[in-house]
């Protein structure tokens, strides 16, 4: 039997993440190529582009780990480790993953490509309350604040969706108020829940 087939026997033609039926191909779960199936998991499309691609992700697809991460294959439960690394910012994401036991080959295995490694030198803007501000999060204003060349005052009270970082300056994000893109300091605004 082939490797593809001894996955698609071993997931029954599921993605082993989230349960697709269509799109199936083999991934070999990083690092190394080594073509047996036990290194490898049946992924669909939609899996594989956001694993490959993490500027990609959509949080709300990968809620599928809640069921996922219980497999017995370890390549399986490497997968659902790394996600749950990345998307640590999310709440369930760190519950699921205080939850998760991995034996010390398989925690080895998931952490040997450096995801979830905490980069202290990482840029975090924080708001007012010090929680952690993510690129697309909504701020609400605590302060009237003039802006400089826009002659007008954006109220206390507003809410700013969408905000983008200014990557080098944690103090700042990005956002529109009245139609206008403008700089905001991270310390007059609280993140929107």
């Amino acid at each position: 039997m082939s490797r593809e087939e001894t996955l698609h026997a071993r997931s029954e033609s599921k993605c082993e993440l989230c349960g697709a039926t269509e799109g199936l191909g083999v991934y070999e779960v990083p690092p190394g190529s080594n073509s047996s199936a036990d290194k490898c998991a049946l992924i669909c499309e939609t899996c594989r582009e956001q694993i490959v691609n993490p500027e990609k992700v959509d949080v709300h697809h990968w809620r599928c780990l809640n069921d996922s991460m219980w497999s017995q294959e370890p390549a399986v439960q490497v997968i659902a480790w790394r996600m749950l690394k990345r998307l640590s910012t999310e709440g369930w994401s760190r519950d699921l993953l205080d939850m998760l036991y991995l034996d010390e080959e398989t925690q080895a295995w998931a952490q040997v490509t450096g995801e979830g490694d905490s980069d202290k030198h990482a840029v975090k803007h924080l708001d007012s309350n010090g929680a952690v501000i993510e690129a697309g999060d909504a701020v609400t204003l605590i302060k009237d604040l003039n802006v400089k060349g826009g002659n007008f005052t954006a109220k206390r009270g507003t809410v700013v969706r969408g905000v983008s970082l200014v990557a080098d300056n944690p103090e700042h994000i990005e956002g529109r108020v009245n139609g206008q893109l403008i700089v905001i300091l991270t310390k007059f605004v609280k993140k929107t829940n």
